[in-house]
């Protein structure tokens, strides 16, 4: 899951002077040149990044952020991109990961935890449960970091762990930080302020209820059998491509159905397919480009429209090499009718 919004270019691309600040600032471990995007996000497709600061604390994030800052750098911060279409061409700015080494969780009492941004979901969920909190099982079979699941208010069965966030702290792109109580965090379906992209989260406080831990996991292991019996997993993929829309489920069912009745289930583009197993997957079957994907998401798009009269709106973001994030499919559009022909079933 990203931790960025739809953003206009921020910043120029970084030059030798950016590289040599960072360097001398940061363990060296923490910074990496030229690295291929297709190794950072879940789809496995993207070209290079200019850098990528893989920092190991809030400090380090901190001291990163204020550096690229002066040098007004282009910039953008994620977590395991688990909702992003990197471009072919790559990204010229600065990636900044929020990775493992931000995680960590601890219990403050018997219904309150916190942890850290960089904390693996299933592995926060699963800890949850061993304590005896009820609330968040529904994540449990959600592929990110608990930052993004935070910011996007992530969830499933219609649920979203918004509902359990008592405050986050996040740091601002000048490297100062930021406390946000629920309430201002205006959290709605699969949406949050967070989303503006001014702030990154680096931890958050979350409420539960008491409940049975056996019960809890049992529930988490049907939830994860359900998944595996409908989702593909070998094949790289980002997970849902479309947000459900409630006025198409009422009309034909979830994103998934849809795109099956517009009888695109198998089509492929390039090395891309829309899943023969879920519709609403898009895989890499290798090799496949950003292009193919945005094809795809194109081609499924205006189907189900011709066939339900609503247009789908992709939750996938796409990064553009200068920066520029907005929803894939508003991309996607905007290759016309050029990419539509090479689709074959």
């Amino acid at each position: 899951m990203t931790f960025a919004a739809d953003l206009a270019p921020r910043g120029h691309a970084p030059d030798a002077d950016v590289l040599a600040a960072l360097r001398h600032a940061l363990p060296a471990a923490a910074v990496a040149t030229d690295v291929p995007l297709a190794s950072l996000g879940r789809w496995g497709i993207g070209g290079p990044a200019d850098i990528v600061v893989t920092p190991q604390s809030v400090d380090t994030l901190a001291a990163a952020l204020a550096m690229i800052a002066a040098h007004d750098a282009r910039h953008i911060v994620i977590g395991d991109g688990s909702n992003l279409l990197f471009d072919d061409a790559g990204f010229r700015g600065v990636v900044l990961r929020i990775g493992r080494g931000l995680g960590g969780i601890r219990r403050l009492d018997e219904a309150t935890v916190e942890a850290g941004a960089g904390m693996w979901v299933p592995a926060f969920v699963r800890q949850v449960i061993d304590w005896g909190m009820a609330g968040a099982v529904h994540a449990i079979g959600i592929p990110g970091t608990l930052g993004g699941l935070v910011t996007m208010n992530g969830g499933s069965q219609r649920r979203g762990i918004g509902e359990n966030v008592v405050h986050v702290d996040a740091i601002d792109h000048q490297g100062r930080m930021h406390r946000l109580t629920q309430e201002q965090l205006d959290y709605r379906y699969r949406a949050s302020r967070l989303q503006r992209g001014d702030l990154i989260v680096v931890s958050a406080q979350l409420r539960f209820t008491p409940g049975d831990a056996r019960e809890m996991r049992r529930e988490a292991l049907s939830i994860l059998a359900a998944r595996r019996a409908k989702f593909p997993r070998v094949r790289a993929n980002c997970g849902s491509v479309f947000v459900s829309d409630p006025a198409l489920y009422a009309q034909i069912g979830p994103p998934g159905l849809a795109i099956e009745r517009a009888g695109l289930k198998g089509v492929a583009a390039g090395g891309a397919q829309i899943s023969p197993d879920h519709a609403n997957f898009i895989v890499n079957n290798g090799g496949a480009r950003a292009e193919d994907v945005l094809q795809l998401i194109r081609l499924a798009r205006r189907s189900v429209a011709d066939l339900s009269g609503i247009a789908m709106d992709a939750e996938v973001r796409h990064l553009a090499p200068d920066g520029v994030m907005r929803p894939a499919h508003e991309v996607a559009e905007l290759l016309g009718d050029r990419a539509l022909p090479g689709a074959i079933a």
